[in-house]
C-alpha cells in the first residue's frame, strides 16, 4: 500500500512538471534530447519532464523600430532617416534552427537594407516617393527573412532629418514656387481684365451713347458723396446732343 502511494505521488510529481502552457499566440517547439520531434498548439500540454525541453514562439506581429541612420543619398545630400518594419513569424521551426537570434538578424538586416536602397535616390525622390521606397525595403528584406520562417508585412519610413543649410535651401525653394504662382495668377488677371477693358472700348466705341450713360451713372455715384467739387469730363458738354439724336434715331 506504501509503495503504491508512493509511486502514484512520483506520477503526479512528474506530470506536473511535464505540463506546459502555450499561449493563444504561440507555438511550442519540443525538443528531446536536442531533436526537434513535435510542434505544441496552444493550450495545456504534456511532455516528458527533465527529458523534453519547450521552446515558445511568439506568432504575433512585431513592431521593430529602426534607429536614425546616417545615409548620403544619390545627389551627395546627408540625411538621416528611421524606419519602422513589421513582421511576424509563420514558421516556428525555421525561426528556431535557421537562425540563431531572428530578432536581432532581422533589426541588422533592416538597416543595412534602408540604407542601400534609400542612397540610390535623389533628396527630392526620398521626399516625394516613400511608397516606392517602402515597397523597395519591404521586398528586399522579406527576401532574406523568407528562408528563417518569417514574414515581413511591411516597412515605412518614419522620420527624414535634414541639415539645417538644407532645411533653408528647401524653405527657400518653396517660397520662389509660391511668389512665381503668385505672379503667374496676377498676369493672369491683369490679362483677363485688360480683355474685357477691350472689349468694352469696342462697344463703347460702336455705341457712343453708351460712354456717355456710364458718365452719368458715374456723376450720380460721386453725387451720393456729397461732395463740394464735381470735376465734368469734356465729353459730357454734348451728352444731351447725343441723347436728342439717339433718341430721334430710335423713332
Amino acid at each position: 500500500m506504501t509503495l503504491l502511494i508512493v509511486l502514484a505521488s512520483i506520477t503526479i510529481i512528474l506530470i506536473f512538471f511535464g505540463l506546459r502552457i502555450v499561449q493563444q499566440y504561440e507555438k511550442g517547439v519540443v525538443f528531446r534530447f536536442g531533436k526537434i520531434v513535435s510542434v505544441r498548439d496552444p493550450g495545456l500540454n504534456l511532455v516528458i519532464p527533465f527529458i523534453d525541453w519547450v521552446r515558445k514562439v511568439d506568432l504575433r506581429i512585431v513592431t521593430l523600430p529602426i534607429p536614425p541612420q546616417k545615409i548620403i543619398t544619390k545627389d551627395n545630400v546627408s540625411v538621416d532617416i528611421s524606419a519602422v518594419a513589421y513582421f511576424k513569424i509563420v514558421d516556428a521551426v525555421k525561426s528556431i534552427i535557421a537562425i540563431q537570434d531572428v530578432y536581432s538578424a532581422i533589426d541588422q538586416i533592416a538597416q543595412t537594407s534602408l540604407r542601400n536602397i534609400v542612397g540610390k535616390f535623389q533628396l527630392d525622390e526620398i521626399l516625394s516617393e516613400r511608397v516606392t521606397i517602402n515597397a523597395e525595403i519591404t521586398k528586399i528584406l522579406d527576401g532574406y527573412t523568407e528562408v528563417w520562417g518569417v514574414v515581413v508585412s511591411s516597412v515605412e519610413i518614419k522620420d527624414i532629418e535634414l541639415p539645417d543649410n538644407m532645411q533653408r535651401a528647401i524653405a527657400k525653394q518653396a517660397e520662389a514656387e509660391r511668389e512665381k504662382r503668385a505672379k503667374i495668377i496676377s498676369a493672369e488677371g491683369e490679362f483677363l481684365s485688360a480683355q474685357k477693358l477691350a472689349d468694352t472700348a469696342d462697344i463703347m466705341m460702336a455705341h457712343p451713347i453708351a460712354l456717355q450713360l456710364r458718365n452719368l451713372q458715374t456723376l450720380a455715384e460721386i453725387a451720393v458723396e456729397k461732395n463740394s467739387t464735381i470735376i465734368f469730363p469734356a465729353q459730357l458738354m454734348g451728352t444731351i446732343a447725343d441723347i436728342q439724336r439717339f433718341v430721334r434715331e430710335e423713332k
